[in-house]
């Protein structure tokens, strides 16, 4: 089974928890978009369901396929959002933001009663850090944010690069009009607290640290799909 087939697989499986009524919030990334396609073809079937997607790109792949969507304002109460991940631990902490969607992400998945993960098994680790963490910025002041940053990772014990994001030879701009800094901090041992460290930094819009957001995360791998609970990861 290659990777496509068991982002596949965990998309079937996710769709498994969507009942017809479901007002949903739509990720963002590649396992999200396997999501996208399947729902699609329920719809298409007579599935009754409204979608809130958490970006453009996702917006213009339900479009195309026909799934109906409304924006947060006009649905600001979700019955699940179903959503990738770069990296998941044990208590279904995550890092997301690797397509720079982070801020959407995480203001849907709070309007939501339930959220879903659901990604291949290279994505499960011991510990977060492995994948540099997105760091969502206001452009103004870059500099001296960044600064914060490091001094705000520099007391919990972390280091590594801050690097600007770069798409197409110009900095990334993401659908609210900010930059991303990756953070390659390696592990993270308190995820907790860096969140808050970087919560009180004025330059910080959002960060990729998603902690407490999901219920149940769906895992693919060569033999399947599985179901983990934050206990049996």
């Amino acid at each position: 089974m290659d990777a496509r087939q068991m982002k596949i697989k965990a998309a079937e499986a996710a769709l498994a928890h969507v009942e017809s009524g479901m007002r949903l919030g739509i990720g963002t990334g590649s396992t999200a978009e396997e999501f996208v396609r399947l729902l699609a073809e329920k719809v298409a079937g007579g599935l009754k369901v409204e979608g809130v997607p958490t970006s453009e790109r996702t917006a213009r792949l339900c479009l195309e396929l026909g799934v109906p969507l409304k924006s947060l304002d006009e649905l600001p109460e979700l019955d699940l959002t179903i959503d990738g991940a770069d990296e998941v631990d044990g208590a279904l902490r995550l890092i997301k933001g690797g397509g720079g969607a982070l801020l959407r992400e995480k203001i849907v998945a709070a309007a939501s009663t339930r959220m879903i993960v659901i990604a291949d098994e290279s994505k499960v680790v011991d510990t977060l850090g492995a994948f540099p963490l997105p760091i969502e910025v206001n452009p103004f002041g870059l500099v001296s944010t960044r600064l914060k940053i490091e001094q705000a990772a520099s007391r919990l014990g972390l280091s590594g690069p801050l690097t600007l994001r770069q798409s197409a030879g110009e900095n990334f701009m993401t659908d609210g009009g900010h930059f991303i800094l990756d953070a390659s901090f390696g592990r993270i041992p308190d995820a907790e607290a860096l969140a808050a460290e970087l919560y009180a930094i004025p330059g910080v819009v959002e960060h990729g640290l998603f902690i407490n957001m999901a219920s149940l995360a769906i895992i693919a791998g060569p033999a399947g799909a599985r179901t983990l609970q934050p206990k049996n990861i």
